[in-house]
């Protein structure tokens, strides 16, 4: 059972190649978490970086409200789900965004005024400009979670998403911890078990420094990946 009594909120931000913005984006979830009074823990987990993300994460080892690890490349999926395994642990509700600030924090307050309500609360993201390539990948993952679990999630894959622990413990100990696209799968987990999902539009803003970590050309052999993994995932889990 996840220790409840530590922290209110833990945030996991996977972390890889963002030395142009990751400061920014740490300290301002930082002090958005601090305006609201919560009871925090930053986790940012730097996920092999080969730029100097890990020397800007420096700038914060002091802080005992930020947690910074530096592991080996493992891709974005596997960090998602380590920082979850030791969030529930850690906290009663975990916060997953990503550290490329294209989704700032200022509609975190209304996410954390609405929480005890719902089990999950998952943004939709607002503004998003997509090529048609990605478009497509987006509608399959939709699809795929809304044939799995009978209803339907917006943003499947959404990297804005606040979970009660005690509900998503359950699902992530059923994802193998190489999954590419653990959050496609939380989502088809928590439309599965009937969890009481709350679904807002938060304003997306493209990046404007570093890279994707996914290249195009290899979209449609990850994306076929992340299919097969969601289905036979979800088809076998059990609450």
């Amino acid at each position: 059972m996840p220790n409840l009594s530590r922290y209110d909120l833990m945030m996991v931000m996977p972390v890889y190649n963002e030395e142009g913005c990751i400061k920014q984006v740490v300290q301002s979830w930082h002090e958005q978490f601090t305006v609201l009074n919560i009871n925090f823990k930053i986790i940012a987990l730097n996920d092999g970086s080969k730029d100097g993300t890990a020397k800007e994460l420096e700038f914060f080892q002091n802080n005992d409200r930020i947690k910074i690890v530096n592991k080996a490349n493992s891709g974005h999926g596997p960090t998602i789900l380590m920082g979850y395994h030791e969030a529930v642990k850690e906290a009663q509700w975990v916060f997953q965004c990503d550290s490329d600030n294209e989704m700032p924090p200022e509609s975190f307050c209304l996410f954390w005024h609405k929480r005890q309500s719902y089990d999950a609360l998952l943004g939709i993201r607002q503004g998003r400009s997509q090529s048609l390539p990605r478009k497509l990948v987006s509608a399959i993952s939709r699809f795929t979670v809304s044939g799995l679990s009978g209803k339907g999630v917006h943003d499947v894959n959404v990297p804005y998403r606040l979970m009660r622990s005690d509900v998503l413990i359950r699902i992530i100990d059923q994802i193998p911890d190489n999954t590419f696209a653990p959050n496609v799968i939380v989502s088809a987990g928590l439309a599965k078990m009937n969890a009481r999902i709350w679904q807002v539009a938060v304003p997306h803003h493209n990046r404007t420094t570093g890279e994707f970590s996914l290249k195009l050309g290899k979209l449609f052999k990850a994306s076929f990946r992340a299919f097969l993994q969601t289905w036979q995932c979800v088809a076998n889990m059990k609450f």
